[in-house]
C-alpha cells in the first residue's frame, strides 16, 4: 500500500514550487473548464506548472503523492486521458486508504476519482464486447460514487472546522459536482432505475451544508424530473427507511439525516412535490437579483435553473389540482422575474385555473406588454373578459389590439374575428338602447361572416355565425350554417344543441327530439341537453313524461355530488396537497360550465344587471345558508349544489303545470334551502302564489326577484300579469314595456303587453303588439337561444 506520510524533512523549495504550481492550476480550472475546446489552451498555459509538479512528483518526498494527483488533473485538462489514467494506476488510486484523511487530501481524492471516471467515460471501452462495456460502466459508476461521498465528507469536515469568517473556498469543484450529478443518471442509463433513484435519495439524505445548496437544488430537481417523466403510480419505488451502518462500508461515508420522526413521502406525487418545494426554496433564496451588467450571466443561469424548477412544479401541482398553491409559488417567483415573459404567463395560467380571473387579466396584460405581438395572450385575455368577467368593452379592445398587430393572412386571424364577433354579440345582448343593440348585432354578424371567409373550414366560425343568425331570427340561414359546422366537427355539443333549438323554432319537435336523444347518447352527462329534452317532452308527451327525465337528472347530479363529497370529506385528517386528482377538478369544471348554461334559461338577456345579481345572490345565499347551519355546512363544491337548485326549480314548474301544488311547494322549499336569496327562488314562490290566485303575495315575490335582478324577464312578465289581474293596468303597461326592452325577442312579453293595452282601450297599439308576438312566436325556440354559450373553444 502506498504510504505518503513517512518522508524525511524536505527542502523548502519544494513547498514553494508545489504551492505555486497548485495555485496556478486551480486558477486555470476556475477560469477555463476542462472541455475539448480548451485542450490546446491548457497545453500552452500549463507548461511551467507541469514542470514544477513533475519535479515534485518524481522526488521522494511527502508531497509526491499530491503532486501526482495534481499532475493527473493537469493532463486531464490537456485531454491526455491515457496519461491521466497511467498516473492513477501508478499510485493505485482505487486502493488508497481514505480513513482519517485530512480535509485537503479528501478534496484531492474526490477530485481524482471524478477525473478518473470522466476519463474512462470519455475514452469508452476498448472492445465491443458487452461484458467489457458493462464492466467499464461499473468502474465509472464506482469512481463517481466514491468522488461524491468523499466530496460531501470533505465539505462536512471543513464546515466543522470553519470559523465564522470562513470564505467560500470550501465549495465543491465543478468536476466533482458533475460526477455527483452524473452518478444516478448513469445507473438509470444502464437500465437500473431502482439504483439510480436510490443513489439520488442517498445523496439528498446527506446532512446539508451552506456550500452544497446549489448541488442539493440540482439533485432534487433531477430526481423530481425522473419521478414525473419516468415513473407512474404502479412503477413507483417506495422509499426504504432502513438505517445503514456506515462503519461496515468499504469507504468513509458523509453523515446522513436519520431518526424515527422524519417525514417520509408515501407516493410518487408526494415525493416529487416535496423535492420541488425544496428546490424552489433554495432557488428563490439564492436567486441573483442584481440587475447590473457584470451579473448578467449569473442572473441568466440562475433564472434558467429556477425556471426549470417552476415548470416541473407546475406540472406536479396541476396534476394534483393545487392551483392556489401554484399561484403562491409563482408569486414568490415575481421578485426575480422582471421582464421575464415565461414566468408571468405561467402565473396567469395558474390564476385562471384557480378562478382568480380579475387578477389573471392584469397579469395577461403585463404579458402582452412584454410581447405586444403575441396574439395568443391577447386572445386568452379577451376570453377571460367575455366568459368570466363580462367586461365586453375591454375584451373587444384586446381583440382589436391583436387584429391591428396581425396581417390578413395570419393563421389566427379567423379566430380573432370570431372573438370580436363574440364580443359584439355579448355587448349587444347587454345593452339597453335598441339602436345600439341593432348596430352591435349587425357588427357581430358581419364579423362572423368575415371569419368564415378567412377560414371556411373552421367549425367554430360557422357555429357562431349560425348562433348569431338564430339570435336575429334568420332561422333558415342559421340551419344551413350550423349543418355546415357539424360537417367539420360532427360531435361539437353546442352545434348539436343549437340545431335542436333551430328545429323547435321551426316547430319540428319530433325531429328535435330525435336529434337530442342522439346527442345525449354522445353526451349522457350534459344537464343542459337534458333540460331542453324535458321541455320537448313536456310539449310532445306531457309534463308527466318530462318528470322521468328530471328524476334522471337528479340521479346524475347525485353521482356527481357523491363523488365530489367523497373527494372533499373522506379522510380529511389524512389529506395532503397531492390528495386531489385531475378527475375531481374536471368534474367541478364541468359542473361550473353546465351551471353557466343552466342559469337564466328563462331569459334571452345577458344584461349587466343579471351578471351582477348572480354574483351577489350567490354570495349572500352562501352566507345565509351557512349562518343557518354553522355546524352542518354543506360539503362539496358550491357549483354542485347550484346545479341541484336549477333542477328543483324546473321540477317545480312541471308540478305547477300538472296542478300539483304540494309537490311544487316542496321543490321550491328544497331550492330555498340551497340558494335562499336567489331571484329564481323568489320568482318560483311568486308563481306558486299566482297559481293559487294570491296576487298580493305573488306581486311581493316578483318585486323581490326584480330587486335582486332587475333584468329577469319572466319576473317582469308575471308581475305585469299580476298587476293586470289587480286592475292596475298603467303599472302593468310600464312593467311589460320594460320586459320588452330587456328582451325584445320574447313573444310572451309582446302578447301580454297587447292584452294590457287592449284593456286600456289602445286597440291599435294592442293589435301591433299581438302581430309582433305572432311573428316572433313563429320563430321562437322551445328555450331561448341564449342558453347556447358564446365560447372561444
Amino acid at each position: 500500500m502506498f504510504d505518503f506520510w513517512k518522508f524525511p524533512i524536505m527542502n523548502p523549495y519544494f513547498y514553494v514550487s508545489f504551492a505555486s504550481a497548485e495555485g496556478t492550476l486551480e486558477n486555470y480550472v476556475k477560469d477555463s473548464i476542462p472541455l475539448d475546446k480548451n485542450h490546446n489552451k491548457a497545453c500552452e498555459q500549463l507548461i511551467d506548472v507541469e514542470k514544477s509538479l513533475s519535479n515534485v512528483a518524481n522526488s521522494s518526498n511527502k508531497l509526491s503523492f499530491e503532486a501526482k494527483l495534481l499532475l493527473a488533473k493537469l493532463h486531464y485538462c490537456k485531454g491526455a486521458y491515457d496519461e491521466t489514467l497511467r498516473l492513477y494506476d501508478e499510485i493505485n488510486l482505487d486502493n488508497v486508504l481514505t480513513q482519517n484523511m485530512s480535509p485537503r487530501v479528501l478534496q484531492l481524492l474526490a477530485e481524482s476519482f471524478s477525473i478518473k471516471g470522466a476519463c474512462l467515460e470519455s475514452k469508452g471501452p476498448s472492445t465491443t464486447s458487452k461484458f467489457k462495456v458493462a464492466e467499464q460502466e461499473k468502474q465509472v459508476l464506482k469512481c463517481y460514487d466514491m468522488a461524491g461521498d468523499l466530496a460531501l465528507l470533505y465539505i462536512q469536515e471543513r464546515e466543522k472546522m470553519a470559523q465564522n469568517n470562513s470564505s467560500g473556498d470550501e465549495e465543491i469543484d465543478i468536476l466533482t459536482e458533475n460526477a455527483i450529478k452524473q452518478s444516478p443518471l448513469l445507473y438509470i442509463k444502464m437500465g437500473n432505475i431502482k439504483q439510480g433513484v436510490g443513489r439520488f435519495r442517498e445523496l439528498l439524505r446527506v446532512v446539508e451544508s451552506r456550500f452544497t445548496q446549489s448541488l442539493r437544488q440540482a439533485l432534487a430537481r433531477q430526481l423530481a424530473e425522473v419521478l414525473i417523466r419516468g415513473m407512474c403510480e404502479k412503477t413507483y419505488i417506495p422509499i426504504e427507511t432502513y438505517h445503514s451502518d456506515s462503519n461496515n462500508l468499504p469507504r468513509p461515508q458523509p453523515r446522513k439525516y436519520s431518526g424515527d420522526n422524519l417525514f417520509v413521502p408515501r407516493e410518487l406525487h408526494e415525493e416529487a412535490l416535496l423535492l420541488l418545494l425544496v428546490a424552489e426554496a433554495i432557488a428563490t433564496r439564492e436567486a441573483v437579483l442584481n440587475r447590473s451588467v457584470e451579473h448578467q450571466e449569473d442572473r441568466h443561469i440562475s433564472y434558467e435553473n429556477t425556471t426549470a424548477v417552476y415548470d416541473l412544479l407546475a406540472i406536479t401541482l396541476v396534476r394534483c389540482t393545487q392551483f392556489l398553491k401554484l399561484c403562491d409559488s409563482f408569486e414568490k417567483a415575481m421578485r426575480f422575474s422582471f421582464e421575464e415573459f415565461h414566468i408571468w404567463h405561467q402565473f396567469a395560467n395558474a390564476l385562471v385555473c384557480a378562478g382568480k380571473y380579475s387578477r389573471a387579466l392584469h397579469v395577461l396584460k403585463e404579458c402582452s406588454r412584454l410581447k405586444p405581438r403575441n396574439t395568443v395572450v391577447l386572445l386568452q385575455a379577451a376570453k377571460l373578459c367575455f366568459e368570466c368577467l363580462h367586461l365586453y368593452n375591454d375584451g373587444i379592445n384586446l381583440v382589436q389590439q391583436a387584429i391591428d398587430s396581425c396581417s390578413d393572412n395570419h393563421p389566427l386571424m379567423s379566430r380573432l374575428c370570431v372573438a370580436m364577433g363574440i364580443g359584439y354579440s355579448l355587448k349587444a345582448q347587454s345593452t339597453k338602447l335598441q339602436g345600439e343593440r341593432y348596430s352591435l348585432h349587425k357588427k357581430a354578424l358581419d364579423t362572423f361572416k368575415r371569419a368564415y371567409e378567412l377560414d371556411p373550414n373552421d367549425h367554430l366560425a360557422l357555429f357562431h355565425l349560425a348562433l348569431q343568425l338564430a339570435i336575429q331570427r334568420q332561422i333558415s340561414e342559421a340551419v344551413r350554417c350550423v349543418k355546415m359546422s357539424l360537417r367539420h366537427k360532427n360531435d361539437y355539443v353546442h352545434s348539436l344543441h343549437l340545431l335542436v333549438l333551430l328545429m323547435t323554432s321551426e316547430k319540428k319537435y319530433e325531429e328535435g327530439m330525435t336529434l337530442i336523444k342522439a346527442a345525449l347518447q354522445e353526451y349522457p352527462d350534459n344537464l343542459s341537453l337534458m333540460l331542453t329534452r324535458t321541455k320537448l317532452e313536456e310539449v310532445l308527451l306531457g309534463p308527466e313524461y318530462a318528470l322521468n327525465t328530471c328524476r334522471r337528472m337528479l340521479e346524475l347530479w347525485k353521482e356527481l355530488y357523491e363523488t365530489d363529497v367523497d373527494d372533499t370529506t373522506s379522510g380529511r385528517k389524512y389529506r395532503t396537497l397531492t390528495s386531489n386528482d385531475r378527475s375531481t377538478f374536471d368534474r367541478r369544471s364541468f359542473a361550473q360550465l353546465q351551471l353557466n348554461e343552466l342559469n337564466d334559461r328563462d331569459t334571452g338577456s345577458l344584461r349587466a344587471e343579471s351578471v351582477a345579481a348572480s354574483r351577489v345572490e350567490q354570495t349572500l345565499s352562501e352566507v345565509a345558508s351557512s349562518a343557518g347551519s354553522i355546524l352542518h355546512s354543506r360539503p362539496g363544491c358550491q357549483e354542485s349544489w347550484l346545479l341541484q337548485a336549477q333542477i328543483w326549480l324546473h321540477l317545480a314548474e312541471l308540478y305547477l303545470s300538472l296542478d300539483k301544488m304540494t309537490e311544487a311547494e316542496g321543490c321550491v322549499q328544497e331550492t330555498s334551502s340551497i340558494f335562499p336569496l336567489s331571484h329564481h327562488v323568489a320568482f318560483m314562490k311568486g308563481r306558486v302564489f299566482e297559481h293559487k290566485h294570491k296576487y298580493e303575495e305573488a306581486k311581493s315575490c316578483y318585486e323581490n326577484a326584480l330587486s335582486i335582478n332587475p333584468a329577469h324577464t319572466k319576473s317582469l312578465q308575471h308581475l305585469g300579469i299580476v298587476l293586470h289581474e289587480q286592475g292596475n293596468n298603467k303599472m302593468a303597461e310600464k312593467v311589460l314595456r320594460e320586459a320588452v326592452n330587456v328582451d325584445p325577442t320574447s313573444h310572451q312579453s309582446w302578447f301580454r303587453l297587447g292584452l294590457v293595452l287592449e284593456s286600456l282601450g289602445q286597440s291599435e297599439a294592442a293589435s301591433e303588439c299581438h302581430m309582433t308576438s305572432l311573428g316572433l312566436e313563429s320563430t321562437s325556440p322551445i328555450v331561448p337561444f341564449s342558453v347556447i354559450p358564446h365560447m372561444l373553444q
